[in-house]
């Protein structure tokens, strides 16, 4: 319930499309949805894996250190009150996060210059799994998520 501290407006930082502190709103107004396509050629490689399983997938700017995480749409119901409203045992509709990359990680620069297909697919996969765990969710397939990064880490011991 607590919205502000002193002059500062709290912001919710799971949250789509944020401006925060020290950003300029015009600064995010000339980042359009297209500019930030054609300048991440990632955007539609990922999206069409991920598929239906997220509302969108666009370049982050928050992102620092991690490789990808989900965030929630502007109108989505956070994730503890979610939990919380399950938990009593309300139905919710589903909402889809946006699936957001870190465009300067290393492994999506590397990620970039894949060529084999089934390769790209099982890393966009284990992005989404994992971001999906940083995030406190559970996996849907938890035996593919770890057969994914069996398949993966046994490529990396033989080369």
């Amino acid at each position: 319930s607590l919205t502000e501290y002193g002059e500062a407006k709290f912001v919710d930082v799971m949250r789509g499309d944020i401006v925060l502190p020290g950003e300029e709103q015009s600064e995010k107004d000339d980042d359009s949805k297209e500019a930030q396509e054609e300048v991440h050629p990632l955007v539609e490689r990922i999206k069409s894996i991920l598929g239906d399983k997220v509302d969108d997938v666009r370049a982050s700017k928050r992102l620092t250190d991690s490789p990808a995480c989900l965030v929630l749409n502007e109108n989505a119901m956070g994730i503890q009150m979610k939990k919380i409203m399950e938990a009593s045992g309300q139905s919710l509709p589903d909402t889809k996060p946006y699936f957001e990359f870190n465009p300067t990680h290393p492994l999506l620069e590397r990620l970039d210059a894949e060529q084999d297909e089934d390769r790209f697919s099982d890393i966009v996969e284990l992005l989404f799994d994992q971001a999906n765990l940083a995030e406190g969710s559970a996996l849907q397939d938890p035996a593919q998520y770890v057969s994914r990064l069996n398949k993966l880490l046994l490529e990396l011991l033989d080369s």
